[in-house]
């Protein structure tokens, strides 16, 4: 018998799957490499994947055999690689993993990874290649197989929780302006704004940006924070805040447009009802909600710095704009409503009012953004 040569086989990792790796944990997001193959085979992968560095991360079956749940729990801070696993060891280290506060997602795609999926927050079976138990164990299904796609499905996840947030944060601030301004209006005396054009209000300027603001892109540091605990408030980091402080300043403004309404439509300042006032009033908060909407791309960085525009929100602004002043211009629209054709200057001074939103929010987001980063410093 003469040596001809040695054939050998290689199971080599996707060429996307190291990049993969690399976007979670800029997100914050551990990896871990669960696998039956051999302890050397494991580590081999995962260097070249960037889940491990060296031997000391990774925990062999036999090791798991003689760990109690308790030494389980502390090894799987640490571990990176678990290798020569069998289906039990799989679902203790998922317990493990969310004993220790993580939450967990397992991939998994035979028979005997549904266990392991069932434990885990969420489990995620392969489309193609997984079998039908698996898929049934699982709570999302990977229709290409590729783990580089959980990864899109993170940042998405990311960016709709955030939209939820903005349209959340928008519809409180502007709802809070309505009340207090109905509300001081009602103690000093006198009639802001009559239930249609509240109506109006809640149905086109408070409705449209809503939406459009749920389609909204994702931040440009979506991908470089830290996940939220589940366990967190939609209304922490400071988002309760800026509702009450941003509805006050719509209520503040929409005051204003009424007094400032009055002193042009009869040159006194006194706390009556006014045609005009009334007429402002509402050009003010309406449109204070329109502009305010453009606040709420951003929960920290500045709107000055976003690169890309949400085109559905112009779309919507624009619209509620012409609409609203069609109802103060257009004869049986004003009749309709009680408002008087304001002039020009009225106009300007009420537009006015309405877009100091901006600078005042994004001067609020620059003293925040300061007093964060002095924060992360100490």
């Amino acid at each position: 018998m003469v040596f001809l040569g040695l054939a050998a086989m290689a199971d080599p990792p996707r060429p996307e799957a190291a990049h993969a790796v690399a976007m979670f944990k800029r997100a914050h997001v551990r990896t871990v490499m669960i696998t039956g193959d051999h302890r050397d085979t494991a580590l081999a992968i995962a260097r070249r994947l960037g889940i491990a560095e060296d031997g000391t991360q990774c925990i062999s079956g036999a090791e798991l055999d003689r760990l109690d749940d308790a030494a389980l729990k502390e090894r799987a801070e640490t571990a990176a690689v678990f290798s020569r696993v069998s289906p039990d060891h799989k679902v203790r280290i998922v317990r493990a993993l969310k004993e220790n506060g993580s939450i967990v997602a397992m991939t998994g795609d035979g028979v005997n990874d549904a266990p392991s999926l069932k434990a885990a927050d969420v489990g995620i079976a392969m489309g193609q290649t997984g079998t039908d138990v698996a898929k049934q164990a699982a709570d999302m299904v990977l229709t290409d197989d590729n783990f580089a796609t959980i990864v899109g499905a993170v940042e998405e996840g990311r960016r709709i929780y955030d939209n939820i947030q903005r349209a959340i944060k928008f519809l409180l601030g502007s709802n809070m302006s309505e009340v207090l301004s109905i509300f001081t209006a009602t103690m000093l005396g006198f009639t802001i704004l009559e239930p249609v054009h509240l109506l109006w209000i809640n149905l086109l300027t408070d409705c449209f940006p809503a939406l459009a603001l749920g389609m909204e892109r994702a931040e440009p540091n979506v991908m470089s924070r830290p996940p939220r605990s589940a366990r967190e408030s939609i209304f922490a980091h400071g988002v309760g805040f800026d509702c009450v402080y941003q509805g006050v300043m719509c209520a503040v403004l929409t005051l204003a447009a009424f007094f400032i309404g009055h002193h042009m439509e009869y040159g006194v300042w006194t706390l009556t009802n006014s045609p005009d006032g009334t007429t402002m009033a509402f050009l003010t908060l309406s449109m204070a909600e329109i502009f305010h909407s453009f606040n709420m791309r951003a929960h920290r960085a500045s709107i000055f710095t976003l690169r890309t525009p949400n085109w559905t929100l112009v779309g919507a602004a624009a619209a509620s704009l012409a609409l609203t002043t069609l109802c103060i211009y257009v004869p049986f629209l004003a009749d309709a409503f009680d408002f008087t054709a304001i002039s020009a200057a009225e106009y300007a001074v009420a537009m006015g009012l309405a877009v100091l939103v901006i600078p005042v929010v994004e001067l609020v987001k620059c003293v925040q953004r300061a007093v964060e980063k002095r924060a992360a410093h100490a």
